[in-house]
């Protein structure tokens, strides 16, 4: 494996594909907007005009696209990676899609001689930078031995977790973790403030105790000053809860937390808010908490 293609240069996309140049891969890159690839080119990789022409180059294909229908036309699409893909190439899918989607691309590959791996990622724009993202991983084994390099490349911790479309299921449950995390911090910060502690040095010591955890390490000092640019939107976060309660209805399993977040999120899109980072529910809970700033100010988005 040396040509690596990457469909998809976004937040996540573009640095992942610059650590794979690092790690001396020869990478290809195509993006809809011509802006990220001329950054990857900047970046030593190599621009491409389209999914067919990344394609037909590449040895093992990373694709991180939005939500499933965007995967199916790159990859099933009539002049997707499939139509025009190499006997024997890898297909490396790390969105974050529905498990059943994964599981008809899967079976749709193998047919074309395809190699296919769902492999989802957890760690936000800073993990892809940094190259420690979790990578949660399905599909057979000996394809996952043969992205092993590719894959340790963008990611600290790469499990292979199961068949197809187990990357997928063990991705929505991380995404149900995150937001639920993100809306009990919002929450225990506006009662903070309420209470007129010094959220600073409160959010400090929590991080030290058994309240410590990564949404506190990577969005606290953010959510405390307000500032939401977007490492993952809320639009993003508020699709991922959908595929994790389609599967809790799928399996017959009780979801309520999962579930009410998931309505704080369709709150924050209603109020705008949906393409700020996924931290900026806090402005949701200091709605509910009567807290809310009598204007903008704290940010555009949330007047």
């Amino acid at each position: 494996m040396e040509t690596v293609g990457v469909i998809g240069l976004g937040v996540m996309g573009a640095p992942m594909a610059a650590n794979l140049i690092k790690a001396g891969f020869d990478v290809v890159g195509y993006n809809r907007s011509a802006g990220p690839v001329e950054r990857l080119v900047a970046a030593g990789g190599r621009a491409a005009t389209g999914i067919a022409e990344v394609a037909a180059q590449a040895d093992a294909v990373v694709t991180m696209l939005p939500d499933s229908p965007d995967v199916e036309e790159a990859v099933l699409g009539t002049d997707g990676v499939l139509t025009h893909a190499r006997e024997g190439l890898l297909l490396v899918d790390c969105s974050t899609i529905r498990p059943e989607t994964s599981r008809a691309i899967a079976e749709a590959a193998r047919e074309a001689g395809v190699r296919p791996l769902d492999a989802p990622v957890s760690g936000g724009e800073q993990g892809a930078i940094d190259g420690t993202l979790s990578i949660m991983v399905g599909g057979r084994d000996d394809d996952f031995a043969a992205a092993r390099p590719l894959l340790d490349a963008v990611g600290r911790t790469v499990v292979h977790v199961g068949t197809d479309g187990a990357g997928q299921t063990v991705k929505a449950a991380n995404q149900m973790i995150v937001a639920g995390v993100i809306a009990l911090v919002s929450e225990a910060l506006v009662l903070l403030e309420a209470s007129g502690v010094p959220t600073g040095s409160a959010l400090t010591v929590l991080k030290g105790g058994l309240a410590g955890n990564q949404v506190m390490n990577v969005k606290g000092d953010g959510m405390l000053a307000r500032t939401f640019t977007p490492g993952f939107r809320i639009d993003l976060h508020h699709k991922d809860l959908g595929i994790a309660l389609d599967l809790a209805r799928a399996t017959g399993v009780a979801v309520p937390l999962t579930g009410a977040v998931s309505q704080l999120l369709t709150a924050a899109r209603a109020r705008g808010l949906g393409a700020l980072d996924h931290s900026a529910l806090l402005l949701v809970i200091e709605e509910l908490a009567g807290r809310a700033p009598a204007s903008g100010d704290r940010h555009p988005a949330a007047s």
